[in-house]
C-alpha cells in the first residue's frame, strides 16, 4: 500500500529540521523501548543505513554506532553503506518483522544496494526484537499514549490490508 499522495506531498515543503526532529524523537523512543536493537549487528554496527520510501520525498539514515537517525530530501545524496527502496509502509512491516524480507526482494518489491552483508546483519539484528510500533510510539506519548496507539495501529491494518483499501 502506497503512502496517501495528499499527505505526502507537504513533506516537500515541510522544513527537514521540523520532519527531522519529529523522526529523532520517535527513533530515542524505539531506542529506549528496543535497547538491544543493534546488539547483533557485529562489524557492521558501524555501516550506515539508508531507507528510502518510494512514497516519500525523504530518506532515512540510521547510523547504529551514534544511536542515531538523519533525514534528508531525496534529491540531497545521502551517503550509507546500505540502502532499502520500498513503499513507506512495506519498509515498517520490515521493521517490525511482519513480512519475509527475502521473498519482498525477489518478487522485486524492495530494492536492496549497497552492502548485502551489512544489510542482512540488520535484518537479523531485528529479528526477535518485537518492535510493535503502534504500542512502541504510544509508550511515548504520555497521557496520549492510548489515542496514538490506537491510532497507529489502525494506520498498520489498514495498510496491511493491500492494495485494495482505500485511503479516502
Amino acid at each position: 500500500m502506497e503512502f496517501p499522495r495528499p499527505l505526502a506531498a507537504p513533506l516537500a515543503v515541510v522544513p527537514i529540521a521540523l520532519i527531522e526532529g519529529a523522526v529523532k524523537l520517535m527513533f530515542k523512543s524505539l531506542l529506549n523501548r528496543h535497547p538491544a536493537l543493534f546488539d547483533r549487528l557485529g562489524e557492521h554496527r558501524g555501516k550506515r543505513y539508508a531507507f528510502c520510501p518510494l512514497d516519500l520525498p525523504l530518506v532515512f539514515v540510521v547510523e547504529p554506532s551514534r544511536a542515531a537517525v538523519s533525514v534528508t530530501r531525496k534529491r540531497a545524496a545521502a551517503a550509507a553503506d546500505a540502502v532499502v527502496e520500498g513503499p513507506l509502509f512495506l519498509l515498517l512491516t520490515l521493521l517490525e518483522g511482519r513480512c519475509d524480507a527475502d521473498a519482498l526482494f525477489f518478487s522485486r518489491s524492495l530494492t536492496v544496494t549497497g552492502d548485502m552483508e551489512a544489510m542482512l546483519a540488520l535484518r537479523n539484528a531485528l529479528d526477535g526484537c518485537e518492535v510493535d510500533l503502534p504500542r512502541d510510539l504510544g509508550a511515548s506519548a504520555g497521557p496520549l499514549s492510548p489515542l496514538v496507539s490506537r491510532t497507529a495501529d489502525a494506520i498498520r491494518r489498514r495498510a496491511l490490508a493491500g492494495e485494495n483499501a482505500a485511503w479516502n
